[in-house]
């Protein structure tokens, strides 16, 4: 009997790590990441990575005014390594009635304690929707986790933000789906929900998120640049501020 070649023995290697890796795909829990683009959803989907979890990434092509946190997404999925990232496209300027996805100004130039009342940027029933898209696409893989970096604190005056929707919307999505009555309940894990905007810089930085990917700004402009004035810029850049952390975001040069 002859000894395998060096071919032939390196072929085996290989296969048997092509086995592993899916072995290991198999074992690895799945979890449905919310992935916008921004900086919340970035650290979430760090902090997921950090337990374990097997990154699915969904985005949505919603007809929103800052479509370029789309790229960003991509890039962030890229990457962080997600198994899968799929952009789903609907229209929300169907009903408009938001300043990101209708004719209507985003507010520019407020001081943090002015933030304190629903803005026109609240676009009526987003969360639910993507909720919804993520719940069916959960359902698909078998996945019974999804991650969402809704924020509590500094994001007020979003009601689809707060800590007593999600418990709801889970309550909802536990008798929603087959696989969750066939004894796989769903769990929503917001991580983010209570912390200040300076608290999830340092925790991504900590896990190593590269925020230069990221963008938060409503109305950045065609490069992509953040305007630097809108509610998410002043968030964005205040957090940096605090966390001590240099702020990557490229902004227009008049807003510098």
């Amino acid at each position: 009997m002859h000894a395998p070649s060096i071919a032939a023995n390196f072929k085996l290697r290989r296969l048997a790590i092509a086995c592993a890796m899916c072995f290991v795909s198999v074992m690895q829990k799945k979890a449905v990441i919310l992935l916008s683009g921004g900086l919340d959803s970035a650290t979430v989907a760090a902090m997921a990575q950090e337990s374990g979890y097997e990154l699915y990434g969904l985005s949505f092509s919603y007809g929103q005014r800052h479509a370029v946190e789309l790229q960003a997404a991509k890039r962030i999925a890229e990457a962080m390594q997600f198994r899968e990232h799929r952009i789903a496209e609907l229209d929300l300027r169907l009903f408009g009635h938001s300043a990101l996805t209708a004719d209507i100004a985003v507010p520019k130039d407020r001081q943090e304690a002015e933030m304190t009342t629903i803005p026109v940027t609240y676009v009526p029933a987003r969360n639910t929707i993507f909720l919804s898209y993520a719940l069916a696409y959960a359902e698909v893989l078998e996945c019974s986790d999804i991650f969402c970096g809704v924020n509590a604190v500094d994001y007020s005056g979003y009601p689809d933000c707060r800590p007593d929707y999600i418990a709801a919307y889970q309550s909802m999505a536990r008798l929603a789906t087959a696989y969750a009555i066939d004894g796989h309940p769903l769990t929503i894990h917001t991580p983010l929900i209570a912390l200040s905007k300076a608290e999830i810089i340092q925790r991504g930085s900590a896990l190593g998120v590269d925020y230069s990917l990221t963008v938060s700004c409503y109305d950045p402009n065609e490069s992509g640049a953040a305007c630097g004035r809108c509610d998410a810029c002043t968030l964005r850049r205040n957090g940096f501020a605090r966390a001590t952390i240099t702020d990557p975001t490229l902004y227009q040069e008049k807003a510098a």
